[in-house]
């Protein structure tokens, strides 16, 4: 649905274990990290988005497949690709690569909520049309 956004990032020693490998766990900030640089890029700020509609996008379920491992110093690639817009959800197809390798893959469904009841909430007429358009 929407076009692959890119984002750099460096492992850093924080992110691995003490064998030099990245923990699993880590792949999920990149991919956050990834998601929100897409958002920002497109002109959407969260912190705005939670003052003016009183909107937060929290992750609902993720599949990771983790193929290859990354590690300590290297330079990743983080992609991240709307694959379906709800009136309440996103769905983002995710990966990471290291100089065009494939090191994992995810999908993941993140929810829209109102942030004062953390109730569902629908998405912005303006976010979706830019979510539709990306």
């Amino acid at each position: 649905m929407s076009k692959e956004f890119d984002w750099p990032v460096r492992v850093y020693y924080e992110d691995t274990d003490a064998g030099g490998v990245v923990f699993y766990a880590n792949y999920l900030k990149f991919y956050e990290r990834a998601r929100t640089e897409m958002l920002r890029a497109m002109g959407f700020e969260q912190d705005e988005l939670i003052a003016k509609e009183s909107i937060i996008f929290v992750v609902r379920s993720v599949q990771v497949d983790y193929l290859m491992p990354a590690k300590f110093n290297e330079m990743l690639q983080v992609t991240a690709t709307i694959s379906l817009v709800k009136s309440a959800s996103l769905t983002f197809e995710q990966t990471v690569m290291r100089e065009g390798k494939l090191l994992s893959k995810a999908t993941i469904r993140i929810a829209c909520l109102d942030s004062n009841t953390m109730r569902p909430k629908v998405i912005p007429n303006i976010l979706k049309q830019s979510l539709n358009n990306e």
